[in-house]
């Protein structure tokens, strides 16, 4: 076996190993469960670790394999209720991201929303004129200029899933943060997106 043929079936190993964790464990972090997959592996050189989208894959691959229909409705599930939350927030232009976008959620990690507003404090009296319990908090978030930067979120329990809105200014709508999945600057997927989603998955559940 040559040497990039043991790199590939090491970075192989070790996305499966990282993708059984995040499954069995509902981790949303894809560097924290490469770590703990290399621990078990004993994969220590990061030449030899997955790249996100390629851990993404295994993920899928993984939630095919042993969950499919559980998943599949699951996953519709959380997108139907990012949409109910979306359409609640609407004035603030929310974009659904993170794990539930990219299909590789369940209920315990919830729906991630960005929402955009000059001032924090606008999301905050919208969730106290709907009558939301919430908890603040904030989420550093990384930019293709090498920054990271701290933005404030506020999350609550709707159903029993978990939401967390994490409010960037207005301006981030044509500067995105970095995409942890991707790497990529992203801003995910606005309202009419996610219906699409919903949409084309309801088509292919009818046409099987």
């Amino acid at each position: 076996m040559s040497n990039c043929d043991r790199a590939n079936a090491q970075r192989e190993r070790l996305a499966y190993e990282a993708a059984r964790i995040i499954v069995d464990q509902g981790l949303t972090d894809f560097e924290s469960a490469r770590r703990k997959a290399a621990e078990r592996t004993g994969i220590s050189d990061r030449r030899q670790w997955p790249s996100n989208a390629q851990l993404k894959e295994a993920v899928l691959a993984q939630r095919r394999l042993f969950l499919d229909t559980e998943h599949t409705n699951e996953s519709q599930s959380l997108r139907r209720e990012a949409v109910q939350a979306m359409r609640m927030f609407e004035e603030f232009k929310p974009r659904l991201i993170g794990p539930a976008l990219h299909d590789v959620s369940d209920r315990q990690q919830g729906v991630e929303l960005f929402l955009f507003a000059d001032r924090p404090e606008d999301v905050l009296f919208a969730l106290v004129e709907r009558g939301i319990p919430w908890r603040e908090g904030e989420r550093t978030l990384r930019y293709a200029s090498g920054q990271r930067l701290a933005h404030p979120a506020f999350g609550f329990l709707a159903g029993g899933i978990p939401f967390e809105l994490i409010v960037l200014p207005p301006r981030a709508r044509r500067q995105p943060p970095l995409d942890p999945i991707t790497d990529r600057p992203n801003l995910g997927a606005d309202l009419a997106e996610v219906e699409r989603m919903l949409e084309a998955a309801q088509r292919l559940e009818i046409g099987r």
